[in-house]
C-alpha cells in the first residue's frame, strides 16, 4: 500500500513511538498559512506537476531512517511525490485525500468537570474546532457539531444515551454546522438563537431560558458581538460553553457577519456589544470550566481552562471598553476561507452539495481576534 488514511496518521502522530516524517509539498505560502503540526515543507509542487524528475534533487536530502507521509491539498500531487521518493528508495506513502482528509479527523476526550454526568469534547485538529457532548441520566445533548455526524452517533451508542437536543452557539463562519442535520436524524429539536436563524428551521433559544438534560440545567446566555445570535451555555454553574464569544487567549472577531452581508450592524457597534457580553460571562464562578468552540493549532482534547485562568491569560479581557472597541474594530486578521458562503449556509441562505463541503471548509480557523 502506498497511502495512509488520515485517521491512521492521526493515531501515529498522537501515540506512535516511531512517528513518520510528514512532508508537505505545497507552495511555501500555502504551507505557512495552514499545515499539519510538525510537518516539514519542501516546495516542489510545480516541479512535481510539470516535470517530476526535477523534484528529485530537492527531495534527495530527506532523512532515510523514517517513513515519509506526503501531503498536498487533495492528495493528488502528493501521490507523484510518493512515486518519486520511492524511486529514490525512500519508504514513502501518501496521505489519502491530503489536507481534505486531515480536516475530517476527529478526536475525543472526557472533560474533567464536576457534573452529575459526563461531558465529552470532540476536537477536529485539522480545523481547530471543538464540539461537546453532554450526557446525564441516559439523555444527551450536542453543542456545535461538525457535519461528520457519525462521530457523535458513536458516542451516543457508547454511552447508550438518547439524544434530546442539538445546539449551535451561533452561525459559524469557518465550518458548516451539522447540528440541524443531526437533530433531524434523531427527530429532536435544533436550537439556535433567532438572530442567527435567518432562513433555517430552528427551535429558538432566548436569554435566561433553561433546557434540562437528565439532571442538569443548561442556562442560555445571549452573548452577541461575534454574531448577533451568539449564545453561551452555563451547565449547572460548572461549565461554560462559550462558542466564539470567549476563547482561552482571545475573543471572537466582530466583522464576519457584516462582511458576509447578513448583518446590518457596523464593526464598532459589534465590538461594543461583544464587550458587554464578555462582562456577563466574567461574572460567572471563577472555577467554571470554559469550553470554546475553537482552539488554535491542532487541539488535543480536552482543551480546558477555568474562568480564573482565562482572566489571567487573556489580554483582551484586561482592556477597558474604549480600548477594546478600538482594538477589535481596527485590527482585522485574515478571514476564514470561504467564510461568506459558510456563514450563508449556516443561516439557511445557501445550500452546499455534500461533495463540496470538504473543499469549502479547507483551510485554517481564523474566527478569533488577534
Amino acid at each position: 500500500m502506498q497511502d495512509i488514511s488520515p485517521e491512521k496518521l492521526s493515531e501515529q502522530l498522537r501515540h506512535g513511538d516511531g512517528k513518520p516524517l510528514v512532508l508537505d509539498i505545497r507552495h511555501r505560502e500555502d504551507f505557512e498559512e495552514w499545515h499539519i503540526p510538525g510537518s516539514v515543507n519542501v516546495d516542489v509542487y510545480d516541479e512535481l506537476t510539470d516535470n517530476p524528475e526535477q523534484a528529485k534533487e530537492h527531495l534527495s536530502d530527506l532523512p532515510r531512517e523514517e517513513e515519509i507521509v506526503t501531503v498536498c491539498a487533495a492528495g493528488v500531487v502528493s501521490e507523484t511525490a510518493t512515486q518519486v521518493l520511492r524511486e529514490l528508495d525512500y519508504d514513502a506513502v501518501t496521505l489519502t485525500d491530503g489536507l481534505n482528509g486531515w480536516s475530517r479527523v476527529h478526536r475525543q476526550a472526557t472533560v474533567p468537570v464536576d457534573l452529575d454526568g459526563t461531558l465529552i469534547q470532540v476536537a477536529r485538529p485539522g480545523k481547530g474546532c471543538l464540539s461537546h457532548v453532554l450526557i446525564s441520566n441516559g439523555e444527551a445533548v450536542v453543542f456545535d457539531p461538525s457535519h461528520y455526524l457519525d462521530e457523535y452517533d458513536v458516542i451516543l451508542d457508547e454511552y447508550d444515551a438518547d439524544l434530546i437536543g442539538v445546539f449551535d452557539t451561533h452561525a459559524h463562519a469557518d465550518h458548516v454546522s451539522g447540528a440541524a442535520e443531526l437533530a433531524d436524524r434523531h427527530g429532536v429539536p435544533y436550537y439556535l438563537h433567532p438572530k442567527d436563524a435567518l432562513a433555517i428551521d430552528a427551535t429558538p433559544v432566548e436569554d435566561g431560558q433553561t433546557v434540562t438534560a437528565g439532571s442538569l440545567d443548561i442556562a442560555v446566555i445571549h452573548t452577541p458581538g461575534h454574531s448577533e445570535g451568539s449564545v453561551s451555555f452555563d451547565i449547572d454553574g460548572a461549565a461554560l460553553i462559550t462558542g466564539d464569544t470567549l476563547f482561552h487567549e482571545s475573543v471572537g472577531r466582530v466583522e464576519l457577519g457584516v462582511e458576509a452581508g447578513i448583518e446590518d450592524a457596523d464593526v464598532e457597534q459589534n465590538a461594543a456589544t461583544l464587550y458587554e457580553s464578555l462582562q456577563r460571562l466574567l461574572n460567572r464562578p471563577d472555577d467554571a470550566v470554559v469550553l470554546p468552540a475553537h482552539d488554535p493549532g491542532s487541539p488535543e482534547p480536552p482543551v480546558t481552562a477555568t474562568l480564573a485562568e482565562v482572566k489571567e491569560r487573556n489580554t483582551d479581557l484586561g482592556r477597558d471598553r474604549d480600548e477594546f472597541v478600538e482594538e477589535l474594530a481596527s485590527d482585522i486578521p485574515d478571514h476564514p476561507p470561504n467564510f461568506e458562503r459558510v456563514k450563508r449556509t449556516n443561516v439557511g441562505r445557501e445550500s452546499v452539495p455534500t461533495d463540496e463541503l470538504a473543499e469549502l471548509e479547507l483551510g485554517p480557523n481564523n474566527c478569533a481576534a488577534e
